[in-house]
C-alpha cells in the first residue's frame, strides 16, 4: 500500500473529469488545466459526472500511480471549489473521509480547547 505523509498535498481537481483518460491523459489535466507539477509529490484527484467513479494520480520516485475506485450503489461527495477555483486542496485525512464517503462540507472535528482564566 502507498503510504502519504500528513504533509501530502492533494488537489480535487473542480468539475468533471472523462473516466477515459488515463496517465498521460490526466497528467496533461494537472499541467494545463491545474497548473501544477505532476511529478511532484501530490496527489491529484479526478471524478466523473456521476460522481460514481474517481482515479488518483501520484509520482513516487520514478513512475506514477493511477489508482481507480467505481462505487456500485453510492456517490462520491465532491466539494465545490470557491471563486471559480480550479481545484479544492484538501488534507490526506481529508481525502480518506471522501473515499469512506463523507462529506466534506458536513465533517467536523472537535473543537480546540480554549486554555485559560476562566
Amino acid at each position: 500500500m502507498i503510504a502519504l505523509g500528513e504533509h501530502t498535498q492533494v488537489y480535487l481537481a473542480a468539475g468533471v473529469t472523462d473516466m477515459r483518460k488515463s496517465i498521460d491523459g490526466l497528467a496533461a489535466l494537472v499541467v494545463d488545466v491545474l497548473e501544477a507539477d505532476p511529478f511532484s509529490a501530490h496527489v491529484f484527484v479526478f471524478c466523473n459526472r456521476g460522481r460514481d467513479k474517481l482515479k488518483i494520480l501520484l509520482w513516487q520516485r520514478n513512475g506514477f500511480w493511477l489508482f481507480y475506485r467505481r462505487l456500485e450503489r453510492e456517490r462520491f461527495h465532491w466539494p465545490r471549489p470557491q471563486d471559480g477555483a480550479l481545484s479544492v486542496q484538501v488534507s490526506v485525512q481529508q481525502l480518506q473521509w471522501l473515499l469512506d464517503g463523507l462529506d466534506l462540507s458536513r465533517t467536523e472535528g472537535h473543537r480546540p480547547a480554549a486554555f485559560g482564566l476562566i
